[in-house]
């Protein structure tokens, strides 16, 4: 699979001038909608003239902007895909040979990691490690698992960390809680829970600084996240894999640990005295 719109934003963010940034942070915040307009709406609302947005997507690697809108035509169509569209029969793998799945999976995982950097998981962490702040998890109807995993791991590394669950009005109430110096991490992919994205917008009105873990076709809590982790999910299969996600999700809380290690090592001495 070629590389998404997104995942290409994402590996060449630092490279761009002041202006394509601005197209670029525009076009994550409003995807894949934006990109799908003309180039003088597109100029308009990310604040930069018409030659900055066609230098934007030149450095993406388009020769023009038809193109350019044609490959986010494709991955719109793919984000709207349901179980049912999305069935294949995955070829059976040769005596020997890793099984089709297995391998798309495995692709998956590298993939995503080539396109974040180290810059973002280094930021990331940072924000988890505040002692000041508290940390929130809630994730969709296949992807809240590795809200729940995260989250356990998180709650003996630092304090203040919890799991959002139950019904939508519970996890309401826990705004009240949620400020400025606070994060929450949300799992979404597609096809995208709209009970998340009125959590997002409502976190972010608060001034909560929201790390979005989502498909390489951008859930549309993207335009109220900080941060933005674009996972590969595509496989050979009915269903969308969550592993890339999953093995960020374990990368994060190995990261944190470190940056946390003399916390971390009281709390998990003072929890096994308990036991």
């Amino acid at each position: 699979m070629a590389s998404s719109i997104a995942e290409l934003i994402a590996e060449r963010i630092d490279a761009m001038p002041a202006g394509e940034r601005r197209a670029a942070q525009t076009l994550v915040a409003n995807y894949p909608v934006i990109g799908l307009k003309t180039v003088a709406d597109f100029s308009q609302q990310a604040g930069v003239s018409s030659p900055t947005i066609l230098r934007f997507v030149s450095r993406l690697g388009f020769h023009n902007y038809p193109e350019f809108q044609a490959a986010l035509q494709d991955e719109l169509a793919a984000q709207l895909q349901s179980p049912l569209t999305r069935t294949v029969t995955a070829p059976s793998p040769d005596s020997g040979k890793t099984s089709p799945v297995l391998e798309a999976t495995l692709n998956n995982i590298h993939e995503t990691f080539r396109h974040v950097s180290e810059k973002q998981i280094s930021e990331i962490v940072a924000r988890l490690a505040n002692p000041r702040a508290k940390i929130f998890l809630i994730g969709g109807r296949f992807t809240d698992p590795i809200a729940h995993y995260m989250a356990a791991h998180l709650t003996i590394v630092r304090s203040n960390v919890f799991h959002l669950t139950g019904q939508e009005s519970t996890w309401r109430d826990r705004l009240i809680d949620m400020g400025k110096r606070d994060v929450l991490l949300i799992f979404d992919i597609r096809r995208y829970q709209e009970s998340l994205i009125r959590l997002a917008e409502k976190a972010h009105a608060r001034g909560v600084e929201i790390v979005l873990f989502t498909d390489q076709w951008l859930s549309p809590i993207a335009r109220f996240a900080r941060h933005v982790i674009a996972g590969r999910t595509a496989v050979p299969s009915s269903w969308d894999s969550s592993a890339a996600l999953f093995v960020m999700a374990e990368t994060l809380i190995g990261e944190l640990t470190r940056a946390m290690e003399a916390e971390s090592a009281r709390r998990i001495r003072e929890m096994e005295e308990l036991r």
